[in-house]
C-alpha cells in the first residue's frame, strides 16, 4: 500500500476535485489547479497507475429506478468457511436488489445494503433469497431512512 506522504498538494487537489465531479474535463481541472492541462492529465494518470484512483462511476438514484426502500441485512453464517462464504457472496452480489456487500468482523458476518420497491418486496427478499439458505443462522433487518455520503476522502493524517 502506497504511503500518503507521496501525495503532494496538487495530487490532493486532483483527488478532491474528481471526487466532487468525476466527469470534470481535464481543461477545467487544470484551470482549477492552476497547472497546464498536460500536467493535470499526467497527474491523473499517475494517480490511477499508483492505485489512488481506482475508477469512476455514475451514482444512480434507486428511488427513480422504482426501488425507494433501502435496508441493511445483517447476516450471521455458520459454518464460516470459504466453501460456504464464497458461494453466498456470489449469490448476494448477483441479486439485483444488492447495492453493497460488506464482509465484516464482529457479531455479524455480512452486511448487505439493498434497495427494493416496498416492504413486501423486502419481506420476500429476506424469506426467499436469504432465510432459505441453511448457512444463514440469523438475519436482522434495519431500514434506512436517509443515506448521506462523505463527498471527499482524504489521507488519514489530514
Amino acid at each position: 500500500m502506497e504511503s500518503n506522504a507521496e501525495l503532494d498538494s496538487i495530487d490532493l487537489a486532483i483527488l478532491a476535485e474528481l471526487q466532487k465531479d468525476a466527469r470534470l474535463p481535464n481543461k477545467d481541472l487544470a484551470e482549477r489547479l492552476g497547472v497546464a492541462p498536460s500536467t493535470a492529465l499526467e497527474r491523473v494518470r499517475s494517480l490511477r497507475r499508483r492505485g489512488m484512483i481506482t475508477g469512476f462511476r455514475a451514482t444512480v438514484d434507486t428511488a427513480r429506478l422504482g426501488r425507494p426502500l433501502q435496508a441493511l441485512f445483517a447476516l450471521r453464517v455458520k459454518p464460516h468457511t470459504r466453501q460456504i462464504v464464497d458461494p453466498l457472496r456470489a449469490l448476494v452480489l448477483s441479486l439485483p436488489e444488492t447495492i453493497t456487500l460488506f464482509h465484516v468482523a464482529g457479531t455479524e458476518d455480512f452486511l448487505v445494503h439493498v434497495a427494493v420497491a416496498d416492504a413486501d418486496h423486502l419481506h420476500r427478499l429476506a424469506l426467499e433469497k436469504f432465510l432459505i439458505r441453511r448457512e444463514i443462522v440469523h438475519l436482522q433487518t434495519t431500514l434506512i431512512f436517509k443515506t448521506e455520503h462523505q463527498p471527499i476522502q482524504l489521507p488519514a493524517e489530514m
